[in-house]
């Protein structure tokens, strides 16, 4: 006999585990498959923005981590060129990946999320839902699979990337944090972004393009760190915290997010870049956004949904990726900034606060629109 479930979520990351947290929460049967047992670890920033944290208080998710009141955007080599922003309205949460990854799959297991640790291979589309696996059989796909989404890729969604590609390398190190907030230092062709993610742990991110070579992952990362000379002395003789892990290329097109009875969540249904630090925010609130619609039986009404949650934030993130890409505007850009506090914080604040509640009607509530599944 087959298996039944109402939504079967591929991806046990921040998105899908939201995504399978409000179905379930709404009534719904659930089924995550993700073939990586346990706590997950990615190479990501860590650092969840204000409109992040009420999208995890709102679920009921309270992980440990240091609470930041801004970001301190600095040069690479010049300690007198920074500004130091504060978030209008709320406070950041620096938390562990592993730390968030673990509160969020307690909380959907809490719920009655079924957690199937096996690959999502295949997935047929019927008149009535999807047959995934050969022999699971639900209403809703949802795919929470990443930058490099497998079912993305088969429904024939995705477009060509415009820039050059972007990647990034991260890897904490073991030491008390120098400053209370997280730091993006901007160097020639690379932003190096620091995330104090506990009292003896910070972690250190870079981000940059892609470029010929076979280099080890680690020496990139040594050379990446000496152009930035004043983060290299903060960082100098400090023990590793953790290994090194790369993630990208970051960019992601795709003409869109619903197919039939399968929707795109999260990385999977794009994205521009880690820059400005909202994508654990934006997973969270397109998964939220995506069951507001299967709740109503409109799964096409998320494409307009999602497009009116990540138009501001799409918008200012290749903004901001623009300038960080010419090394002679990082100056100007940065004495603008330090120029105008009330214009860089409420910048802060039009990214900080991302989230499905922006759009009136984005809460999942219950299922009693929902066409059920024999």
């Amino acid at each position: 006999m087959k298996h039944v479930a109402d939504v079967v979520v591929a991806g046990a990351g921040p998105a899908g585990l939201a995504a399978a947290i409000h179905a379930s929460r709404a009534g719904l049967r659930v089924a995550v498959l993700d073939p990586r047992p346990g706590v997950i670890d990615k190479a990501c920033g860590e650092g969840i923005m204000p409109g992040g944290v009420e999208a995890l208080t709102a679920l009921d998710i309270h992980p440990f981590g240091l609470p930041f009141p801004g970001v301190r955007f600095a040069d690479a080599v010049d300690p007198d060129l920074d500004a130091v922003g504060r978030f209008p309205v709320g406070l950041g949460l620096a938390v562990r990946r592993t730390v968030l990854h673990g509160a969020m799959r307690e909380r959907a297991a809490s719920l009655g999320v079924r957690f199937h640790e096996v690959r999502l291979a295949s997935y047929v589309q019927r008149s009535d839902g999807v047959i995934v696996n050969g022999e699971l059989r639900a209403r809703w796909l949802v795919a929470a699979d990443g930058l490099r989404s497998h079912v993305r890729r088969t429904l024939g969604v995705e477009r060509p990337a415009r820039g050059s590609p972007r990647l990034g390398l991260r890897r904490h190190y073991a030491m008390r944090p120098w400053t209370d907030r997280v730091e993006v230092y901007f160097g020639e062709g690379v932003e190096a972004y620091v995330t104090p993610v506990d009292v003896d742990l910070v972690g250190v991110a870079f981000l940059f393009e892609e470029r010929p070579g076979r280099e080890t992952a680690a020496r990139r990362f040594d050379e990446l760190l000496a152009s930035f000379p004043i983060l290299a002395r903060h960082l100098a003789d400090k023990p590793f915290g953790s290994r090194l892990r790369g993630a990208g290329p970051f960019e992601q097109r795709v003409d869109r997010r619903v197919v039939g009875n399968v929707l795109l969540v999260g990385d999977a249904a794009g994205y521009v870049d880690p820059l400005t630090g909202e994508g654990v925010a934006l997973g969270l609130a397109t998964a939220e956004a995506a069951v507001a619609s299967i709740l109503e039986g409109m799964p096409d009404a998320y494409e307009s949904r999602y497009r009116r949650l990540t138009r501001r934030y799409f918008a200012m993130t290749r903004g901001l990726l623009a300038v960080a890409r010419r090394r002679n505007l990082h100056a100007p850009m940065l004495r603008l900034a330090r120029a105008m506090p009330r214009a860089f914080d409420a910048a802060l604040g039009a990214l900080a606060h991302l989230h499905a509640a922006d759009d009136a009607n984005t809460r999942p509530a219950d299922r009693r629109s929902l066409p059920q599944t024999s």
